[in-house]
């Protein structure tokens, strides 16, 4: 395993906040001004919404697949919430650091924790909510799950707002425009003194 990816330049980059945080446009930010970073698509056993696509958004696969991939050690994290399994697929992580590229990662806080506990190199970006009344009203306003996921997606997002200290940094999302040039500036910072 590639435990020291510093000594090639390529970087792994982990962008994670509660949901409703912003994290998922702040990564389709990124992927545009940066193409030649690789994006990490996780594994779920979720259902798929009407927005998404199989092997852009997220791997969708069957708890029997999931379980079987955690018995192979398949995963460089793993975990279940709201009744689902999300995973890190260990091999695009490896295979990408010996290309010598970078690496981003859309990441829960827990999951952020764990690579960067794997990967002490890498880089890991809390986005953080102005308050937590903001962050209950963006979840309400999505309206893509029902009131019992509602309720454990705003349970959750009291625990993963606890742990934001132990990020390398923390931006937050008053004004998504603002806050996604904020991370694209140190994004360039860090990857040009790498160079």
């Amino acid at each position: 395993m590639l435990n020291n990816q510093g000594k090639n330049d390529s970087k792994i980059i982990v962008i994670s906040s509660p949901s409703g945080g912003g994290k998922t446009s702040i990564v389709k930010s990124i992927l545009k001004e940066f193409p030649e970073i690789v994006f990490s698509i996780s594994a779920t056993t979720r259902p798929k919404r009407s927005n998404e696509t199989d092997g852009v958004d997220y791997y969708f696969i069957s708890e029997e697949q999931f379980l079987e991939k955690i018995e192979k050690d398949e995963f460089i994290e793993w975990e279940r919430f709201y009744d689902y399994y999300y995973g890190t697929p260990k091999e695009l992580i490896n295979n990408t650091l010996k290309s010598k590229k970078s690496i981003l990662l859309e990441l829960d806080v827990k999951g952020a924790l764990s690579v960067k506990k794997l990967y002490p190199d890498s880089i890991i970006i809390f986005i953080d909510v102005p308050s937590f009344e903001e962050l209950v009203k963006r979840l309400q306003s999505r309206n893509t799950e029902s009131e019992t996921d509602l309720k454990k997606r705003i349970e959750r997002a009291k625990m993963e707002l606890s742990y934001k200290d132990k990020f390398d940094y923390i931006f937050i999302n008053k004004d998504l425009n603002e806050v996604t040039n904020k991370v694209i500036n140190l994004l360039k910072n860090i990857l040009n003194k790498e160079k």
